[in-house]
């Protein structure tokens, strides 16, 4: 494993898939090779019709995705940048989102930025009292999200507590993300391991058409007739600001920002 980037690793326990996302030493904050490996094991899975169930969790106990490696984005040399970049997040996520068998985020920690999107693009979603979910770019970097994540948390979190994410740079707890709905349940971290067992196997006993169906009506609901929003993409990855983020959050300084 090449620690400094990290990996995507695969299991297969029995019909359950298991996807770990490993970069502890960084939160697991995701670098593009592990979005490239996560896309590719998402295309296996997608071909293997001996899998019922699959789960995605970060590695470590700390966090399940603490968003992107900001670092990257230092690299970012003009808007067409910004734009392959979340054109690849979105491809990323809708890897996700398409798996035909029923998808278990495990969230023993932070879910920000993308890796909100990733467990949001699961069907559950299973976390610990301590996990904390948000998209705080307003506060750290000054980029945006695509329509098509916007839509999915508005889809699962409401308008309301999507703003409270995105607008306020607010953090949601566990207690409140089971209360609308988007956890599926809050376990201790001792029981979550089990938790998540006993969610799989009550899934894999289940008809198998009827989940692909069934989730695939139901992501086409959520994103039905997305406005074309790309200049907005471009208005943040292309400013004076977006810059200022990242210099701020690889200076561990507080950003100035200028709006423009």
């Amino acid at each position: 494993m090449n620690e400094e980037q990290g990996t995507v690793r695969l299991s297969v326990d029995g019909c359950v898939a298991g996807v770990l996302l490993d970069r502890r030493h960084a939160h697991n904050a995701m670098t593009f090779p592990m979005v490239e490996q996560l896309i590719a094991i998402c295309e296996r899975l997608r071909g293997d019709r001996s899998i019922r169930a699959a789960t995605l969790r970060g590695a470590g106990g700390q966090a399940f995705v603490a968003g992107a490696d900001i670092a990257q984005f230092a690299r970012f040399t003009s808007i067409d940048d910004g734009i392959a970049y979340e054109r690849t997040i979105e491809r990323c996520i809708e890897a996700i989102a398409t798996l035909p068998m029923p998808t278990v985020a495990i969230i023993d920690g932070f879910a920000v930025g993308g890796g909100l999107a990733i467990a949001t693009a699961c069907d559950f979603r299973i976390a610990v009292p301590a996990a904390q979910f948000g998209v705080p770019i307003a506060r750290t970097l000054g980029n945006c999200l695509s329509v098509a994540n916007v839509a999915r948390l508005v889809d699962a979190f409401g308008s309301q507590r999507t703003k409270r994410m995105l607008l306020l740079a607010e953090l949601i707890g566990a207690g409140e993300a089971l209360a609308c709905g988007y956890l599926h349940r809050v376990s201790a971290p001792e029981t979550i391991d089990a938790d998540a067992q006993a969610l799989c196997a009550s899934l894999a006993a289940l008809a198998p058409l009827t989940q692909r169906a069934s989730k695939e009506v139901l992501r086409r609901l959520s994103i039905a007739a997305l406005p074309d929003a790309e200049e907005l993409v471009r208005l943040c990855y292309g400013s004076t600001d977006f810059r200022e983020g990242v210099a701020a959050f690889l200076a561990k300084r507080a950003p100035q920002w200028r709006g423009e």
